[in-house]
């Protein structure tokens, strides 16, 4: 991968212009306006685009055309930003998330969320 599509740093980057538009004018900028209509706006806007994926998904999955494909590439873009913009509203980073996926890389799913579900549990005192 070239320098420019390093996914860390194309995240990193695009992190930095949805922070830039915190306090922005939401008459000029869409990311200000999410951030401006709030919480709700922001997690139904993620909702919104997750159900978009799973549909564009659907259609490929029926037919893998290179339209389908242009499609699906399409709307996990829209997750992925949406999910940055929500994340920023939320106080978050890539960094982190990209972390919490780096501290699973290696185990096995099955075993990954065995731990997760002990330890929602435990914490629930059940």
């Amino acid at each position: 991968m070239s320098d420019s599509l390093d996914t860390l740093d194309v995240l990193s980057r695009l992190a930095s212009v949805i922070e830039s538009r915190k306090g922005g004018d939401p008459d000029t900028s869409y990311v200000a306006r999410l951030f401006h209509k709030g919480t709700d706006t922001v997690l139904k806007k993620v909702g919104e685009e997750a159900t978009e994926a799973v549909m564009a998904g659907k259609d490929m999955a029926a037919d893998p055309s290179e339209g389908h494909r242009k499609a699906l590439v399409g709307e996990f873009a829209d997750l992925w930003f949406h999910s940055m913009v929500a994340m920023a509203h939320l106080g978050l980073s890539p960094r982190e998330v990209v972390g919490e996926l780096a501290r699973r890389e290696g185990l096995s799913g099955l075993e990954e969320f065995a731990a997760r579900s002990k330890s929602a549990s435990g914490s629930q005192g059940v």
